[in-house]
């Protein structure tokens, strides 16, 4: 065989596999896609075993708990993107502050005890970059009330040029004391038309008024309102909460 021709032919698989024994998984995986006998060779599980369990050991226990034989090289590579997708930055909502008002009515049987509708671009954002914030009421906007009182709790963000709304909040009830404070949760606040999965966003809003003695009877003094998850109950980023609402609020 004379030396041109022999030079076009593939190495034996035997050094194919000595070779790949000093590869790192990146250049293992591109070596994989030169041809058909480097794709067996450089895509057996003896190979890929120990890297898999070096770096996703939890992984590999389902080498041997799928009905279905599933390659270590599978396996590594449902590990690799799952890793990247977890470290990978969430892409800018594209609604903001800017682009909503807060609208929060709060009543009795009789009256409007408060009332405000609050810009977006004057909320001051939480230093900690989470959903949650305090609104002052005007003096001339709060009327005094019995603390017994049943409530009904109502919190709109709308769109600017009320293009479209959002119900946070709409409950009725008395709040539960902490601190002073007079507070309510919603119910469980519901997915985006676009998830069909069923079920619920796992977010609350959560409104909270502060409170002054006036005569026997209370005045609304401040509100707080703002976004929590369900299991952690901690405030969500502000971010998050804006993607959240997109859905909902634009075209």
């Amino acid at each position: 065989m004379s030396l041109k021709s022999s030079s076009n032919l593939s190495p034996p698989w035997q050094v194919l596999v000595l070779v790949a024994n000093h590869l790192d998984p990146k250049t293992l995986a591109i070596a994989s896609c030169v041809c058909k006998s480097w794709s067996i060779s450089m895509s057996s599980d003896h190979l890929w075993q120990p890297i898999c369990a070096a770096q996703y050991p939890s992984l590999c226990t389902l080498h041997a708990a799928a009905s279905a034989a599933v390659s270590y090289l599978k396996l590594y590579t449902l590990g690799y993107m799952s890793e990247k997708r977890r470290v990978r930055k969430p892409l800018k909502p594209n609604l903001s502050l800017q682009d909503i008002f807060f609208a929060i009515d709060i009543s009795n049987k009789s009256s409007c005890i408060a009332t405000t509708i609050k810009p977006g671009c004057e909320l001051e954002v939480d230093k900690n970059g989470v959903f949650r914030f305090d609104i002052d009421v005007k003096r001339d906007k709060s009327v005094a009330f019995d603390p017994t009182d049943n409530l009904r709790i109502t919190w709109n963000v709308v769109m600017k040029g009320f293009e479209s709304v959002f119900t946070m909040m709409e409950c009725r009830g008395k709040g539960n004391f902490v601190l002073g404070l007079q507070g309510w949760f919603s119910k469980e606040l519901p997915l985006p038309g676009c998830c069909l999965s069923g079920g619920a966003s796992g977010l609350v809003a959560d409104l909270r008024l502060g409170l002054r003695i006036s005569g026997g009877k209370v005045v609304v003094e401040k509100m707080s309102v703002g976004v929590l998850s369900v299991v952690s109950w901690r405030y969500v980023w502000v971010d998050d909460v804006l993607r959240y609402l997109q859905h909902f609020l634009l075209p």
